[in-house]
């Protein structure tokens, strides 16, 4: 994995959280839940890039 693409997804991670926590302050229930998603994009993201570099090794 290189350190742009995890860089890159734990920033879309960061990003999600912040947009949950506005949407949980305004109440905003469409911009919460796009901000979850941007968070599991960002987990997905990861996990496959683990399991490149773990069939890389071999």
């Amino acid at each position: 994995m290189s350190g742009s693409d995890k860089a890159r997804n734990q920033a879309q991670g960061v990003l999600g959280k912040a947009k949950q926590a506005f949407g949980r302050l305004t109440g905003d229930r469409a911009i919460e839940d796009r901000g979850r998603g941007d968070q599991a994009k960002s987990d997905l993201k990861g996990a496959g890039e683990k399991v490149k570099d773990a069939f890389k090794k071999r």
